[in-house]
């Protein structure tokens, strides 16, 4: 149940990130694709997230320190663009314009998926 929290919480975040920033569009028809579609891509961040970003901040530990973690919002940046990418791949129809649309949406989907994990239940209160 979670999982499913947590994929809600991120297509939230991602909705808002298309809301607010230019160059980040979801281009469907109706509402029930868009839902669709920022569910997905809310999976699949959540999956490029929990796999690559571990091995980023592992291999790139140097850099983390040596910038103050302020690397670590170029890597958020990479992941989204990384995450757009993919689901290019399956066609599905989420995309980003390029670096700096990427870095902005990384900080609103960071914020948004914050706050929202303010009002869900931790992991040990289950």
């Amino acid at each position: 149940m979670s999982l499913i929290i947590r994929v809600i919480a991120n297509a939230l975040a991602l909705w808002v990130a298309v809301l607010l920033v230019d160059g980040i569009d979801v281009s469907t028809q109706d509402t029930t694709s868009q839902v669709i579609t920022f569910l997905v891509v809310g999976a699949i961040f959540g999956v490029v997230n929990a796999v690559i970003k571990p091995i980023v901040k592992t291999v790139g530990c140097l850099f983390y320190a040596l910038t103050l973690g302020l690397i670590g919002l170029v890597v958020n940046a990479l992941l989204f663009l990384l995450t757009a990418w993919i689901a290019g791949l399956f066609d599905i129809p989420f995309h980003v314009d390029g670096f700096w649309p990427a870095f902005w949406g990384a900080i609103v989907v960071t914020i948004v998926s914050w706050v929202v994990s303010m009002f869900l239940p931790d992991k040990k209160d289950s």
